[in-house]
């Protein structure tokens, strides 16, 4: 297939998507996700922001190391600073990118820059050869190019051309324009520029209006090769465009698009799982192709034609996106060998020999406690591991005890992790010093007298701002999912939690918050301690 006929994915869901708020994600999720979207056969994985922190400077730089068949790409400012750091971070990777991004419609440059035009483009040509000179791969951005005038833009995207980028990516940043128009915008723009065939037109469209995904498609019928999406389409505001609806459009219509692509499409359930659970953002249920009720069926006409041929009310197979068979596969008398070749099968097949070993403990703990034992048990059980942290606080158990005319109680034993030095900073030889504290509490309910007796031994008290529980497996003995958000000085803290009981469940998914609000407030004290 030729080149100007295959559409670029550029995946942000580690910086765009982390931006949506309580998404963020430590460095051992960030690369979870990031070598799921390897697998997955993304082009360019946009790894974060590099200056905008310590954190997202050493998370970038992990990906960067780690990732071998997918670009890697840091974003930055027009700035000398910016575009060092985030080469630093972005240099150890195979193919590394620098993303630098400007300003170009009239209402950015006059109110956010405060520059005239002419400032602005002269900007983004320094920039742009200045990251040149480092690396030879180089996307600009004209941010707010939905809002620009056509003129001025036509301008700036010729001249950072000529300074040497090779992407230029036209975003609509807050998800204004329509499709037709958006679609138009491109065309005009291929048409315009005289060396727009030295770079290939990305596009970056928000879904404020709903229309990320069709402001997308449109660009790629008028000429973009690169699109700028996220898995489950999380991001700013009402988010980005959906990397699962775009690329399956383009795979269910392959004569209408006419281009290529090299998406894994059995990839897709389980990113936009993994991508869900580790941020706390639930997928709607009737979201496009990963959704609960994406393939479900409970009309009589239409459960009449899918029996009779799937394709009467299905355009797609579920199998083709990775939606695995619900269906019967462990019991408790199954062994390692089984279990482990269950979860190749499943598509983990970089799990750690020691992860697998206590994989396995738990499967064999949830088979006493299940019946049957189906592939979203065990996806469960390998995604609640991947998005644990540092535990600071373990649970050891909790017994709750509610019913009519009883007051709720709950106690509840954690081991709480202390290090002999401050903010948890570990020297050489030191051992790490726990100790095992139980308390009780009542509440409203089992629940809150639970999280009311963590607060006790934690001496935190974490708000809740969202909570939601749901059946992750089928069966009478389902396994139950428990997601939430809290607040913490300020700051919103995800959490996630799965078992056969609801109150264990709530309180796995408290304490996952808990930890990660605990182990913020260690590193920011620890900054204080430096200065």
């Amino acid at each position: 297939m030729k080149k100007q006929d295959k559409v670029l994915f550029f995946d942000t869901t580690l910086r765009d998507g982390e931006q949506s708020p309580g998404a963020s994600m430590n460095l051992k999720e960030k690369l979870l996700v990031a070598n799921q979207l390897d697998t997955l056969g993304v082009d360019i994985i946009e790894a974060g922001f590099p200056i905008s922190s310590p954190g997202d400077f050493e998370a970038v730089k992990m990906v960067a190391k780690q990732i071998k068949g997918s670009s890697v790409a840091g974003l930055c400012r027009a700035a000398d600073k910016d575009i060092k750091v985030c080469w630093d971070a972005v240099k150890y990777a195979k193919k590394p990118r620098i993303h630098i991004f400007l300003a170009t419609s009239d209402l950015h440059i006059e109110k956010k820059l405060q520059k005239t035009r002419a400032q602005v483009l002269d900007m983004a040509v320094k920039a742009v050869k200045y990251g040149k000179s480092l690396c030879s791969d180089i996307e600009f951005s004209a941010e707010d190019a939905g809002r620009s005038d056509m003129d001025y833009l036509c301008k700036v995207v010729e001249a950072v051309i000529d300074a040497g980028a090779k992407t230029v990516n036209i975003p609509d940043t807050v998800g204004y324009t329509m499709p037709g128009e958006f679609g138009s915008k491109i065309a005009e723009i291929k048409r315009r520029v005289p060396n727009i065939n030295k770079a290939v037109i990305s596009v970056h469209c928000h879904n404020d209006l709903g229309l990320a995904v069709a402001n997308s498609l449109s660009a790629i019928e008028n000429g973009a090769r690169q699109v700028e999406c996220t898995i489950n389409g999380i991001g700013e505001r009402a988010g980005n465009a959906s990397l699962e609806e775009i690329v399956m459009a383009l795979t269910v219509r392959p004569r209408y698009y006419n281009v290529g692509h090299s998406i894994r499409t059995k990839e897709i359930y389980k990113a936009s799982k993994l991508v869900s659970n580790l941020t706390g953002i639930i997928v709607q249920v009737n979201k496009a192709i990963v959704g609960a009720n994406a393939f479900a069926h409970e009309a009589g006409i239409h459960q009449d034609g899918v029996l009779k041929d799937r394709g009467t009310y299905e355009i797609m197979n579920p199998q083709d996106i990775g939606i695995p068979e619900n269906s019967l596969v462990l019991g408790k008398h199954s062994g390692r060998h089984a279990f482990f070749k269950r979860i190749k099968d499943l598509g983990y097949k970089q799990i750690e020999a020691q992860t697998l070993e206590q994989l396995f403990e738990k499967f064999k703990i949830l088979a006493d406690k299940k019946k049957v034992i189906f592939d979203d048990d065990i996806i469960a059980l390998i995604e609640e591991d991947s998005s644990s942290g540092q535990e600071i606080f373990s649970l050891e158990y909790v017994s709750a005890t509610s019913g009519t005319g009883t007051i709720p109680t709950a106690t509840v034993r954690i081991t709480k992790n202390e290090k002999p030095v401050k903010a948890g900073i570990k020297t050489s030889g030191e051992k790490v010093k726990s100790a095992s504290i139980r308390e009780a509490a009542c509440g409203t309910g089992p629940v809150d007298a639970a999280y009311k007796a963590i607060d006790k031994i934690t001496g935190m008290e974490l708000k809740l701002t969202d909570y939601s529980l749901r059946a992750v497996s089928s069966g009478e003995d389902a396994l139950g999912e428990v997601n939430l958000k809290a607040s913490y000085n300020e700051m919103i803290y995800s959490g996630k939690g799965t078992s056969t009981d609801i109150v264990e469940a709530s309180v796995k998914a408290y304490m996952q918050a808990v930890n990660k609000a605990k182990s913020f407030s260690l590193k920011m004290n620890d900054k204080k301690g430096k200065k």
